[in-house]
């Protein structure tokens, strides 16, 4: 979701710089901000009991983050950091409420969102259930390029390492390369300059 600047602003939002690495929050805390990167990278992640890093998303500029809890009363269930020096505009949980009380168009267009992240991610999930690593990597790619505009073959370029490609998986970083090759020979994404191509 990305809300207009000059909107989150008029209800009290603010600008804060995030170093490299820095926790915007962590697992178990209280939701207190919507949160919306003005510049930079965040990825939201889980540890496993024995340290193992699972990611649920990276995200860049003009993406949202945190919003479906705010209509909770919950702890957030995973962690955000920086993965780069970043910007994040933040507007307080009660001053976000107040903003969607006064643009109920605002409130559909959130809905749109989180109707359509609840349907990718269920597709992902479909997906992660395959013993496949094919049809694991498919799922993801497909995930991640649900929020790109335009409907191309190898135009999408996705931005991840091939290890973080694999914590999101749930793969070794090994079996991601040889199925990302098997899947460069068939023909459904392309290498340039060491990037994938969806």
């Amino acid at each position: 979701m990305n809300i207009d600047k000059d909107l989150l602003y008029s209800f009290g939002a603010e600008n804060k710089i995030y170093k490299k690495k820095e926790s915007v929050f962590k697992e178990g805390d209280h939701v207190v901000y919507f949160f919306q990167i003005a510049k930079g990278k965040v990825k939201l992640n889980n540890y496993s009991e024995e340290g193992k890093e699972f990611i649920h998303n990276i995200l860049g500029k003009n993406q949202s983050f945190g919003d479906a809890l705010l209509f909770l009363n919950q702890y957030y269930p995973m962690n955000a950091i920086c993965l780069e020096e970043s910007e994040i505009i933040r507007i307080t949980k009660d001053n976000f409420m107040e903003m969607i009380r006064k643009n109920p168009k605002l409130s559909l267009e959130m809905n749109t969102c989180f109707s359509q992240e609840i349907f990718y991610k269920l597709k992902m999930m479909q997906s992660m259930a395959s013993e496949n690593p094919i049809q694991r990597l498919k799922g993801v790619l497909d995930y991640l390029k649900s929020y790109h505009d335009g409907d191309c073959t190898h135009c999408f370029p996705i931005e991840f390492t091939r290890q973080q490609i694999a914590n999101l998986v749930g793969l070794r970083v090994e079996t991601v390369i040889r199925a990302l090759k098997k899947m460069e020979k068939e023909g459904s994404i392309a290498f340039k300059e060491r990037k994938i191509l969806y």
